[in-house]
């Protein structure tokens, strides 16, 4: 069960006039900053980056304000039972650095408009939309590589993922994140595990999977779509990470029983 009292969303304060403080809070709290600010942690105020995340405990001291002239914010105050909260490794009352804060907050602003509107499925999305929150806390709070140019390189892989036929070169990445393109490849690789180029190619041959499975584009307009000039090489590169030609997957899709129409 799961119970929130309050949930806002890019909650903005004059900076030098915002304090929260709260000697013992009676209820689960959860805060994202997007500004930095100063906190309470072990006897002594302390300043963290924005994009920070801290959870407090029912019970817990609550104190937190702004270090500059702007502060803005996410939070949600809830009561539960549901383990995946109460008994989470996540740290209480010391803030980390998100991994993702873009995909944490879409997760907020979905919590805040289901808290709004009493829809039929408003309990069980506000559970799994927690849930998937709180993996993400996971997934951030025992990093300590995050750096303001890590979310940069995020910005950049999904501008990737979403547009892999896009003109990608290592220059024109390198001048997305304003740094040189020898830095960009090392960074990228250390981040994400994969180069920046290879990354370029593992998305536009998923793309083309997509297009030759279920489409009925020809390869070479499929390699036009996934940002090739050249259909041979666009066919090397497919057979390289796939094992088969283009129109060999392709035969596969078109060998795939039509699905049955629905009764009129």
């Amino acid at each position: 069960m799961i119970h929130i009292f309050t949930a806002h969303c890019d909650m903005a304060h004059d900076g030098p006039h915002f304090v929260t403080d709260v000697p013992a809070g009676t209820h689960w709290l959860l805060v994202f900053t997007k500004t930095p600010a100063l906190f309470w942690v072990e006897g002594e105020l302390r300043e963290y980056p924005a994009y920070s995340a801290v959870l407090y405990r029912p019970g817990q001291k609550v104190y937190y304000r702004a270090s500059g002239d702007r502060f803005v914010n996410n939070w949600i105050r809830f009561t539960t039972d549901e383990p995946f909260v109460t008994e989470t490794p996540v740290p209480c009352g010391v803030p980390f650095s998100l991994d993702d804060p873009d995909y944490c907050h879409k997760l907020f602003e979905l919590l805040v408009i289901e808290h709004n509107f009493n829809k039929n499925c408003k309990d069980s999305s506000i559970r799994c939309l927690l849930r998937t929150l709180f993996n993400k806390l996971l997934e951030s709070c025992f990093r300590n590589d995050i750096t303001p140019q890590h979310y940069n390189l995020l910005k950049l892989r999904v501008a990737i993922q979403n547009n892999p036929g896009d003109h990608w070169t290592i220059p024109r990445m390198a001048d997305y994140l304003k740094i040189s393109p020898g830095y960009l490849q090392s960074i990228y690789k250390k981040t994400f595990g994969v180069s920046c180029m290879d990354d370029v190619i593992q998305n536009r041959i998923r793309l083309a999977k997509e297009y030759l499975y279920y489409g009925s584009l020809s390869v070479a307009e499929v390699a036009f779509r996934c940002g090739y000039r050249n259909v041979e090489h666009f066919s090397r590169q497919f057979k390289r990470l796939t094992g088969l030609t283009p129109r060999e997957y392709q035969k596969r899709g078109e060998s795939q029983p039509a699905l049955p129409e629905s009764p009129s």
